[in-house]
C-alpha cells in the first residue's frame, strides 16, 4: 500500500474526480480521504508523473514534501472547523490544528507562514468570511443566525471581521454590492 498526499481537495466531488484519475492510471484506490489516499502496491515514478498530469488538469497536485503536507493539512483542518456543527461547543484554532495534525502548533504556524505568506488565523477569517458569504447567497439565514451557526460571539463580531475583509458590510454585501467569492483553493 502507497499513500499520496494530494493539494486543493475540499469536498466529496474532489474525492470522486481523485478517484477517477487514480483509476485512469491504472491504480487501485483503497481509500480516498481530503488531502490524502491509499492506493493498492507501490507506485513508481512514471505513474506518479502519469497521476500529477491528471490531477492538474482537474486542479489538484499531489504533494511531495512533509512541509506541503502540513500546509495542506492545515487548510483541510481550518475548513473543517469553519464547518464546525451547530450545537456544539467549538474547540479552539490552535488546540484544534495541533490536534488533527498530532505536531505543536508553533511549528505549524511557522510552516504555515513560510509557504502561504499568511499566518494560520488570517486563513482562518478568510475561510469565515467566505462561509459567511455563502450563507448570505443562499438567502435562507439571517445575520444573527449566520453568526450563530459560524460560533462567532456576536453579529457585531461578524460584521467587524467581514468589513476587515471584504471591505463592505455584510448588509451591503446582501444588497447587491457583492464582491465575487472565492473558491477555496484560491484562499
Amino acid at each position: 500500500m502507497a499513500i499520496l498526499y494530494i493539494k486543493n481537495m475540499v469536498c466529496d466531488r474532489c474525492k470522486m474526480a481523485v478517484k477517477s484519475a487514480l483509476l485512469s492510471v491504472g491504480l487501485t484506490p483503497l481509500e480516498v480521504d481530503l488531502g490524502k489516499v491509499s492506493v493498492e502496491g507501490p507506485v513508481d515514478a512514471q505513474r506518479k508523473r502519469q497521476l500529477n498530469e491528471q490531477l492538474e488538469q482537474l486542479g489538484f497536485q499531489l504533494l511531495k514534501s512533509r512541509r506541503e503536507r502540513a500546509v495542506e493539512g492545515i487548510k483541510t483542518a481550518v475548513r473543517s472547523l469553519v464547518r464546525y456543527p451547530e450545537g456544539k461547543e467549538q474547540p479552539n484554532l490552535s488546540t484544534y490544528i495541533s490536534e488533527q495534525l498530532h505536531l505543536e502548533y508553533s511549528t505549524l504556524s511557522k510552516v504555515f507562514s513560510e509557504f502561504t505568506g499568511m499566518t494560520i488565523e488570517r486563513y482562518y477569517i478568510f475561510q469565515r468570511v467566505e462561509r459567511v458569504k455563502e450563507l448570505i447567497d443562499d438567502g435562507e439565514l439571517t445575520l444573527s443566525q449566520i453568526a450563530d451557526k459560524l460560533h462567532y460571539s456576536s453579529v457585531a463580531y461578524l460584521s467587524n471581521q467581514f468589513r476587515g475583509v471584504v471591505h463592505m458590510t455584510p448588509t451591503e454585501y446582501k444588497e447587491g454590492k457583492k464582491g465575487k467569492r472565492k473558491s477555496i483553493d484560491q484562499l
